[in-house]
Formats: C-alpha cells, sequence, structure tokens
C-alpha cells in the first residue's frame, strides 16, 4: 500500500483514524469480499504458501485496502453447536494479511463461530499486527464506532454491520461482538458520522441470501435507506457470488463483492469474486471499477482483467462494463470495451 505505509494511527471518540499523508491526487481505496483462512487457505499458509500472491500488486496499488474476514484468528474457544460450518484460523495467517490489508470488518456471520474468547483474542492479534477492525470491538459502542480516514482535509468513515444469522454473536453494553444491522441504527450511525465530520460514508454490509445471483428487496431497500440517510455508497458481501451494481440517486450500490479468499465451494459462481477499486475526492466518488478474480481449489484469488465487469465514472446514469487495467485502479472505459448497460 502507498500512503498506509506513512500512516499513523490514532484512537478518536469516534472511532479509528488512519491519518495520511497530504495528497493532491485523489483517494484510491480497494474492498475485498470474503476472507476465510482456515481449511484450505489456512493449510496453504502452514506449507509456506500464500493465498494473496496473485492479488498482492493488486492490493499494494492501492492508498487503502479493506476487507472482511470472515473467520476468527485465535488458538482458543469451542465452535458452537448450533452452526453447520465452524471457522477458526491459526494465528500464523496474519502474516499474509499484514502489509496488505489496513482494515478489516468482522461484521459476519462466523467472527464468533468459536466464542467470545477466540473473538477477543481476533481483536488483539488483529490490531497488534497493524490491522485496524471495525463492525465488532469489546462492547456494543466499540462494535459500532466508524473506521475513520483523514486524507489531506478529505474524511471517510467506514461502517460495517451484519444481519445473517445467528444473531448471538452481536456485542452487548458490556460483552465482545460484532455490529448487528438494525435499521435504526444503521441509519443514526451514518448521520452520527456525517455530523462529526465524515464527507464520505461507507456501509460495508453482511446481508443477503447465499448462492442468489440477485439482491433481495431487503437489500435494495436498505441500501436506499442508507444513501438517503447521507451514505455516499453501499457495499456488501455474504452471498458468496457478485450480485451486480446498480445506482440511486447518482450514488453506487455495489450488493456483493462474493468471495475472496475461500475454498470448499461446489458451484462455479462461488469461485468467482470482485476486487472493487474506488477513487475518492471532496466531491465524493470519482471513479470506480471491479476486478475479476477467479479462486482456485485452495481458495487463492487470480485476477482476470480480460473478463469485463462493473465500473463507473462520476455522473454516470447507467452501470458500465469494462476490461481494467490492473496496474491502473479505477482507470476511465478505453474505447472498443463493451457499451454501458444497466443492472
Amino acid at each position: 500500500m502507498t500512503r498506509v505505509s506513512r500512516t499513523r494511527l490514532l484512537v478518536l471518540a469516534i472511532g479509528v483514524a488512519y491519518v495520511l499523508s497530504a495528497a493532491s491526487e485523489p483517494l484510491s481505496l480497494v474492498f475485498a469480499g470474503d476472507i476465510m483462512l482456515d481449511d484450505g487457505p489456512g493449510r496453504l499458509i502452514a506449507r509456506g504458501g500464500d493465498p494473496l500472491a496473485g492479488v498482492a500488486a493488486l492490493l499494494a496499488g492501492a492508498d487503502y485496502a479493506i476487507g472482511n474476514l470472515e473467520c476468527p484468528i485465535a488458538t482458543v474457544g469451542k465452535p458452537l453447536e448450533s452452526k453447520i460450518a465452524s471457522f477458526r484460523a491459526h494465528p500464523r495467517v496474519l502474516e499474509t494479511l499484514a502489509g496488505r490489508f489496513a482494515a478489516l470488518g468482522v461484521a459476519n456471520n462466523h467472527s464468533g463461530d468459536y466464542g467470545r474468547d477466540a473473538f477477543r483474542q481476533t481483536l488483539d492479534l488483529v490490531t497488534g499486527h497493524g490491522i485496524a477492525v471495525f463492525g465488532g470491538g469489546e462492547n456494543l459502542a466499540a462494535a459500532h464506532r466508524p473506521l475513520l480516514i483523514d486524507a489531506d482535509g478529505l474524511r471517510i468513515a467506514v461502517l460495517a454491520y451484519n444481519e445473517f444469522k445467528p444473531r448471538c454473536f452481536e456485542a452487548g453494553a458490556d460483552w465482545p461482538g460484532i455490529a448487528w444491522s438494525e435499521d435504526t441504527q444503521v441509519i443514526a450511525d451514518i448521520r452520527a458520522a456525517r455530523r462529526a465530520g465524515a464527507r464520505i460514508v461507507i456501509p460495508f454490509m453482511h446481508w443477503g441470501w447465499e448462492r442468489e445471483a440477485q439482491p433481495s428487496l431487503r437489500q435494495r431497500q436498505l441500501a436506499r435507506a442508507m444513501i438517503d440517510a447521507g451514505a455516499e455508497l453501499v457495499v456488501g458481501g455474504h452471498p458468496h457470488v457478485t450480485q451486480g451494481a446498480e445506482y440511486y440517486r447518482g450514488k453506487l450500490i455495489v450488493y456483493s463483492l462474493g468471495n475472496f479468499v475461500f475454498d470448499g465451494f461446489d458451484y462455479p459462481a462461488a469461485r468467482t469474486g470482485w476486487l472493487l477499486r474506488l477513487k475518492l475526492d471532496g466531491k465524493g466518488l470519482l471513479a470506480w471499477d471491479t476486478v475479476v478474480v477467479d479462486i482456485d481449489e485452495h481458495g487463492s484469488p487470480r485476477p482476470r482483467p480480460d473478463l469485463p465487469s462493473p465500473c463507473g465514472l462520476r455522473g454516470d446514469l447507467q452501470i458500465r462494463e469494462c476490461r481494467p487495467a490492473v496496474d491502473e485502479p479505477s482507470r476511465r472505459p478505453q474505447a472498443g470495451l463493451q457499451e454501458p448497460t444497466s443492472r
């Protein structure tokens, strides 16, 4: 990561903030989907492999890389008997994440798989490796604090929420856990972040039904309510497949990025994901694109820039499709690529 390497971490009353060095160019952010480092990816790391090797250049090319950590990283705890699938990664996986991701969201349906002690250990281990955590914390207030990014006078707030069972993973007044997607609280958090000076607010949602290629009515309604409340754009995940993108009131909604590092799926759509790349300035979203990644049998992503995927520019009325350059995030669509299409 370029400017992130020159940041310093601050703990503020409203949340966690990275202060980036002054920059005259727009800030570049990337969002990755579900990152699960147990099972195949964990075994690969244990053998000395690197599931992120194929996308390392894409992550390093952004000022700030954010992902969804879909597992606790811990040595303690026991799996919940009520869950069909429970994950827990060994702390050795943190060396794979450190230096590549500046922040990881933990508001999802697997963060609490091994109980509160494992969740608390995850928070400590991840932050101890220089990676900020948001969407979860030592208590309810901490779980709802936004991740704050300050760059050359531009303040960006990123919030994370889960709305897929079990709800017992939710943080409480005096116990650790994740931020749950309760509509009134989500709206209140967005408005509070705007009042506190965030020019750009980005909710990072864990929502929708698995395997479904189209967003549900619930997702659409909540996404629009969040934009009405002041969100600049909305990013989502959880269904394990991509779900398309659309504009509402000129604001971008990417419903699901699909998987990023994950194995064990028996249907092809779960082995394809998107890496979302954003360029942001004082007026909001300047440009964006998605890079298709194919995920191999070990759960490792490889970019497929030859495949067209959603992209766009400020002022667009429809979602475009383009083949992005892997060395130039959010590049302007080039002549000869697919005509803009609605999604």
